[in-house]
């Protein structure tokens, strides 16, 4: 009970209504706290990359729906695992699912889809006080990320680059954004090496970046533009040619120019869960009017024919798993 909340009354009768008032008050916010109410909810889980996207759709949907949409940002690795416990609708994933949680979903007797919901660009970033580096070979990246790396100084990297130690910053080694740019950069998905400052949270990595002039640290397109007064994003250099450096960008992005480090972004979900209304609706949806909010949070949208092709997808889905003429009609 909230007896901070409560105002004593000179009288007996008036001390009896306000603890009466705040009792009715601790329940309902308890009862809020618990999600028990009648809303359906739907449940998703997973990459803290994908999850601006998420949330920026769930917190529309929720407008013009009687649907709640909780949206957790575990990582994508826990995100995978909740998947298969059950314990989620959806699971937002920054890399494709790896064989392992597939036979895992198998085990369980889990059916899912795959849907690309939006196409993201890692960014290497700097500080802006770093006045020496505008661009990074890939080479170059390896030589500082892999395991074992004897890197410890900008001048290791470039001998006319400061003598002054090199503070990294990265997701997680469960963050799919770490799978995806050791497996691009290192040849082999978690080969790095280890003594680096990392965070499942995307926003303590762009802090430990942007409060070091000697910093560098790689995370998704729409946390770098998101923070752009406070970083520099490098350019990188596929083929180790410097004039060939390409800077992030929503051109270069839905191009394929920026490689390697392009990638598509991924919904999963529990095709049992296709069998909830709100669940179909909710995805339809992402693939609709949420491709707007996909730009505005940082990301590059689908191009109308992969776009095209996801929503087939998922109407297939829909279909082959409902008989439900409430979900089929809502087409």
């Amino acid at each position: 009970m909230k007896k901070h909340a409560c105002v004593v009354g000179a009288s007996i009768m008036m001390l009896a209504f306000v603890t009466a008032g705040c009792t009715v008050k601790d329940a309902a916010d308890s009862s809020a706290l618990s999600g028990d109410n009648s809303k359906p909810s739907i449940s998703i889980d997973g990459s803290s990359t994908v999850y601006p996207i998420a949330q920026a759709v769930a917190e529309e949907y929720e407008k013009q729906s009687e649907t709640t949409v909780v949206v957790g940002t575990s990582g994508t690795g826990p995100g995978f695992s909740k998947f298969i416990e059950g314990v989620s609708d959806i699971t937002n994933a920054s890399r494709p699912i790896k064989q392992q949680e597939i036979d895992a979903c198998k085990e369980k007797g889990i059916e899912y889809l795959e849907l690309t919901i939006a196409i993201d660009g890692l960014s290497v970033v700097v500080n802006p006080e770093n006045t020496w580096c505008d661009c990074l070979s890939v080479e170059q990246l390896k030589k500082i990320w892999s395991p074992g790396s004897q890197v410890k100084l900008w001048s290791d990297v470039d001998p006319s680059w400061p003598q002054s130690e090199m503070k990294l910053f990265g997701p997680d080694t469960d963050s799919g954004t770490f799978d995806y740019f050791t497996e691009a950069i290192c040849d082999e998905g978690k080969a790095s090496r280890s003594d680096y400052s990392p965070s499942v949270n995307d926003n303590v990595l762009v802090q430990g970046v942007s409060g070091s002039k000697f910093a560098l640290g790689y995370f998704g397109y729409a946390y770098y533009l998101k923070n752009k007064d406070k970083l520099k994003v490098l350019g990188i250099a596929d083929k180790g040619d410097a004039n060939n450096c390409i800077k992030p960008s929503d051109e270069s992005i839905e191009s394929g120019k920026y490689v390697p480090l392009s990638r598509p972004l991924f919904l999963y979900v529990n095709k049992a869960s296709l069998k909830k209304p709100e669940v179909a609706e909710f995805l339809r949806y992402c693939l609709k009017e949420g491709q707007g909010l996909v730009g505005e949070v940082g990301y590059v949208r689908l191009s109308q024919e992969l776009l095209s092709e996801e929503r087939k997808e998922l109407e297939d889905a829909i279909e082959s798993m409902s008989g439900d003429a409430e979900v089929a009609s809502a087409k």
